[in-house]
C-alpha cells in the first residue's frame, strides 16, 4: 500500500515538472478557422503571397493565435473586425513573437507593430481607426520589407 502511495506521489510531481518546464497548457478550447490566400503588395510592386487563418467571429478574434507553438513562414492570420475603430490587441496565452500589421478598410497597411513579446498582457494599439489586423510570424515584417503604404489583398477586404 505504501509503495503504490509513493508511486502515486511521485507520478504526480513529475506531471507538475512536465508541466511546468512546458510553460504552457494545452489549448483550453480548440477554436476552428477557415483559410484563404492573401496578398502583400509592397509600393513598388513586389508581391508576397501567405495562406491566412480568418478571424472573423468574436470568439475567433479572442481566440487568435493563442497556444501555438510553431506557424510557417508564409502564413499568418487576418482578424476582420467588420469596421473601422480602433483595434488593441495583446498576446495573452501567445507563445509566438509576431509582427502585427493593422489596415485599414481599403487594404492599406497603417501601422505595424514588430516582434510583440509572448504572453505579455500589454496593449497594442493601431493608433488610429483600423478594420484589420494581419499577424505573422516576428520579423517577416521586416525580411520583406513591408511598411505603411503597402497594401494587403484577400477577398475579405474590398479593393480600392
Amino acid at each position: 500500500m505504501a509503495r503504490t502511495a509513493i508511486f502515486s506521489i511521485l507520478s504526480a510531481f513529475m506531471a507538475l515538472f512536465l508541466f511546468s518546464v512546458s510553460g504552457h497548457a494545452a489549448d483550453p478550447k480548440p477554436v476552428r478557422f477557415d483559410r484563404a490566400p492573401l496578398t502583400i503588395v509592397k509600393q513598388d510592386g513586389t508581391r508576397h503571397a501567405f495562406t491566412v487563418e480568418l478571424a472573423l467571429t468574436s470568439a475567433q478574434r479572442e481566440h487568435g493565435l493563442m497556444y501555438r507553438e510553431q506557424m510557417a513562414a508564409n502564413e499568418g492570420m487576418l482578424f476582420d473586425f467588420g469596421t473601422e475603430r480602433r483595434i488593441t490587441m495583446w498576446m495573452r496565452n501567445t507563445i509566438l513573437p509576431l509582427d502585427m500589421v493593422f489596415i485599414d478598410p481599403k487594404g492599406t497597411v497603417i501601422g505595424i507593430h514588430k516582434d510583440a513579446e509572448p504572453f505579455s498582457e500589454t496593449i497594442i494599439d493601431s493608433g488610429r481607426p483600423a478594420a484589420f489586423v494581419l499577424e505573422l510570424n516576428a520579423g517577416i515584417t521586416t525580411d520583406l520589407g513591408i511598411r505603411t503604404g503597402d497594401r494587403i489583398e484577400n477577398n475579405r477586404i474590398p479593393q480600392r
